[in-house]
């Protein structure tokens, strides 16, 4: 009986081991990540090499659970197909969370805040929130979000409508708009870059990014909402947060 007990022991014994070691060959195994690199400040190439909002965070959240991240480029359009068919494990590159996705992919808990945002020249203190737009001449990129929903929620504003961002801008920084609606990544990137206006800390519009995991991983994304959970105790979480999302130039 006493043989019989010490066998089933060893046997669990050993089982435990293989489990502890499956569990460690995972930990350190690269962490496969699709993104579309061509939308800053969020992710794209500078000086060769990737970079951006959701660059850093994705490496910090490897270095947290102990994984190399291996980064796969590819379209935008097909980050959620790839996924679903298992070519990588996680797609981050500024997703929206939608139902319509929500149906075919799981999302981590949302990790930041887009949507649209209002930027003024900097020094500007006669439009201090949204609502101070209306009557204002506002300029807005045609074909975008920005004009149906400023018209709708603004009916007093002066749109002018531009074909690029950049004309967009422009217009503000010269003094022939008194604002620009836009959505925030490039906002902020502008200024990041370019300098000479500011964005306002009210949000028009709140539209939440996730990272996109496979409904057949919920350990991955369990182990990624801790991640992040971690990086915002300690703080990095703000301080990538505070070089990408600055409201002015420093």
């Amino acid at each position: 009986m006493n043989t019989r007990r010490s066998l089933v022991a060893a046997a669990l014994s050993g089982l435990a081991i293989l489990g502890f070691a499956g569990a460690a060959h995972a930990q350190g195994e690269p962490l496969r990540v699709a993104t579309d690199a061509t939308f800053p400040p969020m992710e794209f190439v500078e000086n060769g090499k990737r970079t951006g909002f959701d660059v850093e965070l994705v490496e910090a959240i490897g270095q947290t659970l102990g994984r190399k991240i291996e980064w796969i480029d590819i379209d935008f359009k097909g980050l959620v197909p790839g996924l679903i068919s298992k070519r990588f494990d996680m797609a981050v590159s500024a997703i929206y969370i939608t139902d319509e996705r929500k149906k075919v992919v799981d999302f981590t808990a949302p990790y930041y805040a887009g949507g649209l945002v209002v930027m003024v020249k900097d020094g500007n203190t006669a439009i201090k929130a949204p609502a101070d737009i209306n009557g204002k001449k506002v300029s807005v990129q045609v074909g975008t979000k920005s004009v149906a929903y400023t018209k709708e929620k603004f009916p007093q504003v002066q749109l002018m409508e531009v074909e690029k961002n950049q004309e967009m801008f422009n217009l503000v920084d010269i003094g022939r708009a008194d604002a620009a609606v836009t959505g925030k990544p490039a906002a902020y990137q502008y200024v990041r870059t370019r300098g000479g206006l500011k964005v306002l800390p009210e949000q028009i519009t709140t539209e939440e990014y996730g990272m996109a995991i496979r409904k057949d991983t919920p350990e991955l994304t369990k182990a990624v909402n801790g991640a992040i959970e971690k990086l915002k105790a300690d703080g990095t979480y703000a301080k990538i947060v505070s070089k990408w999302f600055s409201a002015s130039a420093k």
